[in-house]
């Protein structure tokens, strides 16, 4: 009875062993597509950033133009 109860321990485990090298598997390859999300999204934060530096300058730009031709009140 002992052998068969270790042998019965030892299946559960190996079953456990197996579903844990699967989550490992998929754990790393989350980290992996969200180590590129993170990229992507500080691509974009960049951009976003310039976006608004340039906005910027143009409002700068604006108002000096509205300044030169009397456009705007004093």
């Amino acid at each position: 009875m002992s052998d068969d109860a270790d042998n019965g321990v030892l299946e559960h485990l190996r079953h456990i062993r197996k579903g844990v090298d699967e989550l490992r598997l998929d754990v790393t390859d989350l980290k992996t597509r969200m180590s590129s999300v993170e990229v992507s999204l500080g691509h974009v934060l960049t951009q976003i950033g310039l976006q608004s530096s340039r906005i910027d300058r143009l409002d700068e730009r604006v108002a000096r133009i509205e300044r030169r031709l009397e456009l705007t009140e004093a």
